[in-house]
């Protein structure tokens, strides 16, 4: 199963900012425990490099791991080097994905309109990312996915507890969580572990029901 797929298939991504080389493992293993598998670490983090390549090192053998926040080629190579399995980001750079094509990684980039869409699908992207879907809404999902079924989604911003299905019922095939699921800096104490654990048990139960 490739990359992509294990995505549509976990269809929660949590997206981790700020995270550092002490805490990145114990982030993991609590969303591990949480249910939720696949992450994106992103690369404007101070040290991401380094951070990325002991997340792949010391984090849960099934825990697939991407770069986040990537915006050109020069920062995918970086991440794509250190061990990042598919990269993210917030806007569409046909020269990212031109060199993430030749590293056969699969990339996907941020997109509102359904130019933007066709174009990086053009250029190799399978999966976009709707973004900040939170400004549209799901029945944007819906409506852009009737034209354009041949290239999946992903919608970051906003998304939470109340309103993830509706996104994934609309035609996302994943969501991006980011600060209503992971807050790195918040996460002081092996209680906040825990609370980390039990929102990715929410989020993944939620999906499911």
């Amino acid at each position: 199963m490739n990359i992509l797929e294990q995505i549509k298939q976990h269809k929660i991504v949590a997206v981790i900012r700020h995270a550092d080389e002490q805490n990145i493992v114990p982030i993991l293993n609590a969303l591990a425990a949480g249910g939720v598998f696949a992450v994106e670490i992103t690369a404007e983090t101070p040290n991401v490099q380094r951070i990325i390549e002991v997340a792949v090192k010391e984090g849960p053998n099934d825990m697939i791991i991407g770069a986040g926040t990537v915006l050109d080629p020069e920062t995918a190579r970086t991440v794509i080097m250190a061990g990042a399995q598919f990269i993210v980001s917030p806007t569409l750079n046909v020269e990212t994905l031109k060199l993430t094509n030749r590293y056969h990684i699969e990339t996907i980039p941020g997109v509102l309109t359904p130019t933007e869409i066709q174009t990086a699908y053009e250029h190799g992207a399978n999966m976009v990312k709707i973004f900040p879907a939170d400004t549209f809404g799901p029945g944007y999902i819906k409506n852009i996915r009737g034209p354009l079924p041949h290239v999946e989604a992903m919608v970051t911003g906003g998304i939470n507890l109340d309103n993830m299905n509706e996104y994934l019922a609309n035609g996302s095939a994943a969501v991006g969580i980011g600060s209503n699921l992971v807050n790195a800096k918040a996460l002081t104490n092996e209680g906040a572990y825990t609370e980390l654990t039990d929102r990715a048990r929410a989020f993944v139960l939620r999906k499911e029901s």
